[in-house]
């Protein structure tokens, strides 16, 4: 017999995401986001899903970039600084000393210590009710050293990813 679930939480577990985003004044931020994935393999996309009234959605709609990171489980304070603080209330980046470098191709900052780093432009969004879907073409991939495959993919099976 089937019985009805909860439609917030339809299919369980989401992956989660870091993501940082630079405004017009160049002013880092960093969130973490629940509704993400891979959309596309050629070329290769992935999107990210901003609720509009957050703090990062007005950067990555005036900058359209971002990079998007997989975390270590050795990163669970720079998890929950991400995902519970909100940069409205000050630079939680300085405040938590997260080391940041300047992406190479895209407008916007790398949490350099994290594993896996995803540079990508925005190439489409879409409001799906009460997330923007940011489809982003990957433009670069960053990733430890070891923590690949034979065909250089990230091999997750090689990390520790919360």
């Amino acid at each position: 017999m089937k019985v009805e679930a909860n439609k917030r939480n339809a299919l369980g577990t989401m992956p989660k995401l870091a993501v940082t985003v630079r405004d017009k004044d160049g002013r880092d931020n960093a969130l973490i986001v629940g509704y993400c994935g891979h959309c596309s393999y050629d070329p290769p996309m992935i999107m990210v899903g901003l609720v509009p009234s957050r703090f990062s959605y007005h950067m990555i709609k005036e900058n359209g970039s971002f990079v998007a990171h997989l975390l270590d489980e050795s990163q669970a304070d720079l998890y929950e600084c991400c995902g519970s603080e909100s940069g409205k209330d000050g630079d939680k980046l300085k405040a938590h000393n997260v080391n940041l470098i300047d992406a190479d191709i895209v407008n916007a900052a790398i949490m350099k210590d994290c594993p896996v780093a995803i540079e990508c432009t925005v190439v489409d969004s879409i409001m799906t009710g009460s997330h923007e879907m940011f489809v982003g073409k990957i433009e670069k991939v960053h990733v430890e050293e070891g923590a690949t495959d034979d065909n250089n993919c990230v091999d997750l099976s090689k990390l520790n990813i919360i």
